[in-house]
């Protein structure tokens, strides 16, 4: 007769709802204090939880920033389908746009960013992120494209992707412009026309 499984004696069970409040609660941090100022006890008076309970779940603070904010930078975008490369890189850039000028993105992703500068591990950490969502962003809308005859097979995905994220982070975590309907347009229209430009090019 089977036997129900159980626990070892004295092993931690790590409860959901406590790290869902841990993993908010460096998120809001971070974007009030920054990486610097942010504190194993603030985040735990803001979860609402003790010392040990995060202690439990990372070993300080660097680790625990590192693999909260990871698990953000490789969240998917969904990814549009919308029947033309105007159409995706449109939407796409919405989506992108909604999400870098979100008030807790706005303020942590240059203060991260600053760190980087200062500290390898981070840098090492958010590049390896944001390389793998760049290359699977790039390689699904360019990938489309190319099928639909809209862009020539050697299309750089990767310098697709540069053209899209760079301008609308300079406007919204640089220079802290509004992005409207008319500017993504006309900034969906150059994406394109260098594209071709650049695989035409001899």
């Amino acid at each position: 007769m089977a036997t129900a499984k159980r626990a070892p004696a004295g092993a931690a069970v790590l409860r959901g709802d406590i790290t869902a409040a841990i993993r908010n609660a460096v998120m809001n941090e971070l974007a009030e204090v920054g990486y610097g100022r942010l504190s194993i006890e603030a985040v735990a008076r803001r979860a609402g939880v003790g010392k040990t309970a995060i202690y439990r779940r990372w070993s300080n603070k660097l680790e625990m920033v590192l693999e909260i904010v990871s698990a953000v930078a490789e969240r998917s975008v969904p990814m549009p389908d919308t029947g033309s490369f105007a159409g995706d890189l449109q939407l796409l850039m919405f989506i992108l746009s909604k999400a870098l000028g979100h008030r807790i993105a706005s303020q942590i992703i240059p203060d991260l960013m600053a760190e980087a500068a200062r500290n390898p591990k981070i840098a090492e950490t958010l590049q390896g992120a944001l390389r793998t969502h760049q290359q699977a962003v790039g390689g699904q809308i360019v990938g489309q494209a190319v099928a639909r005859g809209e862009l020539p097979a050697g299309t750089d995905p990767d310098l697709a992707v540069d053209l899209m994220i760079g301008p609308l982070y300079w406007r919204l975590a640089v220079a802290r412009t509004p992005i409207d309907d008319d500017y993504l347009e006309k900034l969906s229209a150059a994406i394109i026309a260098a594209l071709k430009a650049g695989t035409a090019a001899p």
